[in-house]
């Protein structure tokens, strides 16, 4: 939404994106490049596409490609990176791209658009990552009131802020946005520009250490339903190539599997793709939380746990539209397939 990324991209920086993208159609990836074995004949995989960001929530994705997981499993997954996953809708739509990783307001945007999509598995909430630092002058959120905050207009920062503002009955129209990019807020605001701006590890990191009179004020492990990160694949895919995406979702719990028992090789691996070293992703994997099957069963298909997702997406939906960045709430149960966690889950119990 994280967020440690390599100093040379930036996390889904608009979601504003999203009206323009509507009608272009240029797609602005770069596929993979691997010289892995082929593991099997081309004509007994199946190929997808998936559009992403380089992001730390994806290391289970980089870890089961690394391994040959979904080419094991039958999948032959290309991983092209984007700046912003909005940036795919285009792609998505007209079935260049089968797969998504969507941050929870990018899903509803989707869904409001009439996209035809299904969230196949959660890949990770932020239990601390984003957050929003502010100067010792700023005493609380109410306080907010009349300053000005840098923070990406449009942007997944933008969204929790918004939030934020309303736990302490403020609206945007009792600040002054300041629009930039997380590493530029947090830039402004290490030299006085601005006295409150939200952002992400390691630019949060950096900035706590050069300027000593402030502190993170919030955070998103005060509100862990604010920050979700999904995969999901276009219905026609699922319909056509269910075998496919099985393997997609059973490849990525098994490298997930992996990160957490902090296996040296997968953090290699997924350090790599992020340019970054093992040891600090390591460090800045302890700000999101990366569900397990089971917590991905709890999540997508059991009503009565406290993490199923409809309740919190629509409240996020309804949100949206008091904000008059959508039109009407869509009803998010229904761009959820909880099918392929359901089967594992089921199997995993066996």
């Amino acid at each position: 939404m994280s967020r440690y990324v390599s100093p040379r991209v930036t996390r889904r920086q608009t979601l504003g994106f999203l009206a323009g993208a509507a009608g272009g159609l240029a797609l602005h990836g770069c596929a993979r490049s691997s010289n892995v074995e082929t593991l099997a004949s081309a004509t007994d995989l199946v190929p997808a596409t998936m559009a992403t960001t380089a992001w730390i929530g994806n290391s289970a994705l980089y870890v089961a490609d690394e391994k040959n997981f979904f080419r094991n499993a039958g999948l032959d997954l290309t991983i092209r990176t984007y700046s912003t996953v909005a940036e795919s809708f285009p792609a998505l739509s007209i079935g260049q791209v089968q797969a998504v990783s969507p941050v929870a307001s990018e899903a509803v945007l989707l869904a409001s658009e009439g996209i035809d999509y299904r969230i196949v598995a959660v890949m990770d909430t932020s239990s601390g990552a984003d957050a929003i630092l502010a100067r010792n002058s700023v005493t609380d959120i109410a306080d907010f009131r009349g300053r000005r905050v840098a923070v990406q207009r449009g942007g997944v920062g933008h969204f929790f802020l918004l939030q934020v503002l309303a736990e302490a009955g403020l609206t945007e129209q009792d600040i002054t946005i300041v629009d930039t990019t997380p590493e530029a807020g947090v830039a402004a605001y290490e030299a006085g520009n601005v006295e409150i701006a939200y952002s992400y590890p390691p630019y949060i990191d950096s900035a706590l250490v050069a300027q000593r009179d402030g502190r993170v004020i919030y955070d998103t492990s005060q509100m862990p339903t604010a920050i979700l990160d999904f995969y999901a694949f276009t219905t026609n895919f699922i319909e056509t190539q269910p075998d496919a995406v099985r393997a997609f979702v059973s490849s990525i719990f098994r490298a997930v599997d992996l990160i957490k028992t902090n296996d040296n090789s997968a953090l290699s691996i997924a350090a790599k793709r992020l340019d970054v070293t093992a040891s600090d992703l390591k460090t800045q994997l302890e700000g999101i939380d990366l569900p397990d099957l089971q917590t991905n069963q709890d999540m997508l298909a059991n009503p009565d746990s406290d993490l199923y997702l409809v309740e919190p997406l629509t409240a996020l939906a309804e949100f949206l539209v008091e904000q008059n960045q959508i039109t009407e709430v869509p009803n998010m149960a229904n761009f959820i397939d909880p099918q392929f966690v359901q089967n594992l889950s089921a199997e995993a119990s066996t």
